[in-house]
């Protein structure tokens, strides 16, 4: 059966080809759909309500200083876990994929325990062990260390929840590096240390990088394992989520929502920021094409 002139003719519209996949149409829009109803939607509201203060409100709201102290606090020691996540969550995702031993299964498992865990379950754990009186908060008491109710206490709650987004990025891509390539490395004359700066590293860097922004958006927006061990000092342990927690039993709606937006806007540019230096990483180093 022969096509339409039209198909050929130069100036008239051309068929469509159909879709290799079908249904590109209806799960294109199911999905703006969904993606607006759960998160433009949402953004677009607060965005709207803390407008509604006008310019000088919303700074007011922004700039005062328990809330510049909250802000600190939260990116600081996100900032700060993360960092640690990185370090310890590649080292663990070394182990996992590159050693066999008894209990690797379950330990594998385990890293996966703050996924499921209640938030306020873990800050309870947290805090029942980092307290004065706690097995380890005990031991270092007498030291003049203090572990909860401290900035300290909520680093070890950050490193607690954003360890397996770490671990759980990078161990993939390790899965994929063959060892013959690190034997290689070796075969050209490169030693240890030349073969995972030069080798391994820039082929992790954007799983590491991955990793790290999804460790420090979660430390940024936990609540519930925070509050049981940080004290709650303002402009000492108070976060930021704790914050507009209050304000909005204060119902001050407007400054809960400066707060959130401001949050919104900081945690965004970050992660913008993230995102460029992984292009960045896989142009340089031609992974991830």
């Amino acid at each position: 059966m022969s096509r339409h002139p039209a198909v050929d003719r130069p100036g008239m519209w051309r068929f469509r080809q159909p879709s290799v996949i079908p249904g590109f149409g209806l799960t294109l829009g199911f999905t703006i759909l969904y993606f607006s109803l759960l998160i433009l939607l949402p953004l677009l509201a607060l965005a709207i309500r803390s407008a509604g203060l006008g310019p000088a409100g919303f700074w007011a709201a922004a700039t005062d200083p328990r809330v510049l102290g909250a802000l600190r606090v939260s990116f600081v020691t996100a900032l700060i876990a993360a960092g640690i996540n990185v370090v310890f969550g590649t080292l663990i995702a070394w182990v996992l994929v590159r050693y066999r031993f008894p209990g690797r299964r379950l330990f594998d498992a385990i890293i996966d325990l703050p996924f499921a865990l209640p938030t306020a379950v873990a800050g309870i754990a947290l805090t029942a062990i980092y307290a004065p009186n706690g097995v380890i908060g005990a031991v270092v008491a007498p030291l003049g260390w203090r572990i909860a109710y401290t900035p300290a206490g909520i680093v070890i709650a950050m490193i607690f929840i954003g360890l397996p987004f770490v671990v759980r990025t990078i161990q993939p891509i390790l899965e994929e590096v063959s060892h013959e390539v690190e034997e290689a490395s070796a075969t050209l004359g490169a030693n240890r240390f030349q073969t995972i700066s030069r080798v391994l590293l820039p082929s992790l860097t954007p799983a590491v990088l991955t990793g790290f922004a999804l460790a420090f958006a979660r430390g940024v927006g936990e609540f519930g394992s925070i509050i049981f061990i940080a004290g709650n000092i303002p402009f000492v342990s108070e976060i930021a989520p704790l914050l507009i927690f209050i304000r909005l039993q204060e119902f001050n709606y407007g400054g809960a929502t400066a707060i959130a937006m401001v949050m919104l806007l900081i945690s965004f540019a970050m992660l913008f920021f993230i995102n460029l230096v992984q292009a960045w990483s896989r142009r340089r180093y031609g992974y991830g094409n």
